[in-house]
């Protein structure tokens, strides 16, 4: 497919009739198309896919908006809506051998509050025969009414909406290509659709169609009817399945969007001391808790001091006490000792003989001497008899509370430097008026985070929903199908064609695996070679691999380490990705247009120059690039000059918000500098 001319009437920006002449020359395969941000680049690139796909096109503008939204929102604002827009696409394909000119009209206009979408394709099927000798100027395309009404058929066996997005893509969001799930994804669908394996498995189910068509009977055509009902169901949840995972994927950009926000707020309130403030009241009564429990300790202490503790202090007077204590005691019991012995003696001296009274008396009289000496006192006191008991009593006590006191003082101390602490808390609880704004802000934005999880809970729920309903109704239809043949299997040439079709089915299940091991082979050497071009560090990347069961992608060093691509830098992922669509766009033999927006975002000047020269030219025998002048600037133009075929400039009237289409590009002779 080449792409010869595309015009826009009253599209978005686009003001009047505004027409880009999109063919190219031999060796000079590029369409240069400048533009400043906001001038109109990626609605230029809209429109292609909306000519292309009606509804299904995957415009960038259009988001989660209905289709009929969509079209209003893109008639230009200054012109009459009841008058409409228009795309019109012209562009070549070569089926066969013989090439075919295309030109698709799809307009809209609004009429009151419905609008009305028309579509309209032509096509001049001699335009191959113009190579001969008398070959017309132009084409001459004619009306086709079974094309315009089945072109959303048509058009997926020229360019299929998958292998659309490979062919027009937006260079800053290319890099998600290098994400090993992303990847595997596209591969899958370019080795199928771009590099012709679903033929293979069309052809398998081609024949199984062939099992099932004889005539009917009742039972037989009832059984049918069951068939397309249900696979007019699967259709239609395959359908809903598709927008709710677009909705869905709206809402993760959405709630991702949510959660750095309310990150970016929770950072900056913690900054200003927030997380402080929401816990001043509880700080507030910690104190207070804390200073009562100091003055509760304190008040203890007190009351042991008003005990016997100071005594502690006199401790060696105790101690003399004691002694004198102990002395007085002795010398009380001595004394008793003495009465006791002179009522003794007198009992004894009256029950003895007279001659033994002299001796015994003198005994007596010296021991009742010697026992007399005890009772005599330097100093006397006079203490109590239990003075000496009362004393350890004394001590006993005086311990406890010394332990007693230990404790609170350990426990004081404590309460004091709690206290302390929280004062230094409360001295750093900012203002309310320092968090009050913020403090809203964040609020808002929990809520708005809550909102969205809502939400995207809610899309999960009904896709997990939706793909349950789609394998309920995918083995109804195996039952339903399964039914059938064993019905038509009744009949001998049903079962001659049964037997051939399965014979053929497994020859053509083995070719398929055949070739998509070939293709992916292929494409590992493509992609390899066209990463190698295009890197700045050849040594990065020594080998690469592609898996033809799931079809992931993985990178080696030189040492056979696989490498994540989460190591690679912005812009090695972006040459990831484009080497990636580099070596489909070579192993499927360079048969589509690139239309590249944005195409050197996130590089640096060398990779930029590799591109340029390495890249660009090649990438296809058609490249459209939609530039800023910051990306293929002067000097990259230069470089890329010698395969230019046309050059444009998009001009935006920022007092009418319109833009208008001129040749040239910034830097050529035929196109001043747009400011």
């Amino acid at each position: 497919m080449l792409l010869r001319k595309i015009t826009l009437e009253e599209f978005g920006a686009y003001r009047g009739k505004q027409s880009l002449d999109l063919t190219v020359k031999k060796n000079k395969p590029i369409i240069l198309i400048g533009g400043l941000n906001g001038c109109g680049k990626t609605t230029l690139l809209d429109a292609i896919q909306l000519a292309l796909y009606g509804p299904r096109a995957r415009c960038s503008g259009r988001g989660g908006k209905a289709y009929d939204t969509y079209l209003r929102e893109s008639i230009n604002r200054q012109h009459d809506p009841a008058r409409g827009s228009a795309v019109t696409l012209e562009f070549t394909v070569t089926v066969d051998g013989k090439e075919h000119y295309y030109r698709i009209v799809r307009s809209w206009r609004t009429s009151g509050k419905t609008l009305k979408e028309f579509l309209n394709v032509f096509i001049d099927e001699e335009y191959g025969d113009q190579a001969k000798p008398g070959r017309r100027a132009q084409p001459d395309p004619k009306f086709s009414k079974v094309l315009s009404e089945g072109w959303a058929d048509h058009v997926e066996d020229l360019l299929p909406l998958e292998i659309a997005s490979l062919s027009f893509f937006d260079g800053e969001k290319i890099e998600s290509l290098a994400d090993p799930e992303r990847a595997a994804s596209v591969i899958e669908s370019a080795v199928h659709s771009l590099l012709g394996v679903n033929t293979v498995q069309q052809l398998r189910t081609d024949l199984v169609a062939l099992q099932r068509r004889q005539k009917l009977s009742d039972e037989e055509q009832h059984l049918l009817d069951n068939i397309r009902a249900q696979e007019e169901e699967r259709d239609s949840v395959q359908a809903q399945l598709e927008v709710a995972a677009q909705e869905l994927a709206q809402r993760q950009i959405q709630l991702a969007q949510a959660r750095r926000t309310l990150d970016t707020l929770e950072r900056e309130f913690e900054r200003e001391g927030g997380g402080l403030f929401e816990r001043r009241v509880e700080i507030e009564q910690e104190r207070k808790r804390a200073a009562e429990r100091l003055a509760e300790l304190r008040a203890s202490l007190g009351q042991i001091a008003a005990g016997p503790l100071p005594l502690l202090m006199m401790h060696a007077q105790l101690k003399d006490v004691r002694a004198q204590a102990e002395r007085e005691q002795s010398a009380a019991e001595a004394g008793h000792v003495l009465s006791v012995l002179e009522e003794r003696d007198l009992w004894l001296l009256n029950i003895l003989p007279e001659e033994a009274r002299e001796a015994v008396v003198k005994t007596l009289a010296a021991d009742r001497t010697k026992r007399s000496a005890s009772v005599v006192l330097d100093v006397d006191f006079g203490l109590p008899h239990d003075a000496v008991a009362q004393l350890n009593l004394l001590d006993e006590v005086v311990q406890r509370d010394k332990a007693r006191a230990a404790e609170l003082l350990e426990l004081t101390a404590a309460a004091a430097e709690e206290l302390v602490q929280l004062d230094r808390q409360l001295a750093g609880v900012p203002e309310q008026s320092r968090v009050e704004a913020i403090q809203e802000a964040r609020e808002e934005g929990l809520r708005e985070f809550a909102r969205v999880q809502v939400m995207v809970d809610r899309d999960t729920e009904r896709i997990t929903e939706l793909k349950r309903r789609r394998e309920y109704v995918a083995g109804g239809l195996e039952r339903a199908h399964n039914d059938f043949v064993r019905t038509k299997v009744k009949a001998e040439e049903v079962e001659r064609i049964i037997k051939y079709s399965e014979k053929a089915r497994g020859t053509l299940e083995r070719f398929g695996e055949a070739l998509l091991r070939r293709h992916i082979s292929r494409l590992e050497v493509a992609m390899l070679q066209s990463f190698k071009v295009l890197m700045r560090k050849q040594g990065l990347v020594h080998d690469l691999r592609i898996d033809t069961g799931k079809f992931t992608l993985t990178l080696t060093d030189a040492q056979g380490e696989t490498i994540d691509p989460g190591r690679l830098s912005a812009g090695e992922r972006q040459l990831l990705a484009v080497s990636l669509l580099w070596g489909l766009m070579k192993v499927a033999g360079n048969r589509l247009p690139s239309v590249i927006d944005t195409p050197l975002g996130r590089l640096d000047s060398r990779h930029r120059e590799h591109l340029v020269d390495r890249y660009f030219p090649h990438a296809s025998d058609q490249v459209l690039l939609l530039s800023t002048d910051e990306e293929i600037d002067e000097y990259l133009l230069g470089r890329l000059q010698k395969s230019v075929a046309h050059t444009y400039t998009l001009v935006h009237d920022d007092t009418h918000f319109t833009t208008s289409v001129v040749d040239g590009y910034w830097w050529n002779a035929g196109a001043p500098h747009v400011a």
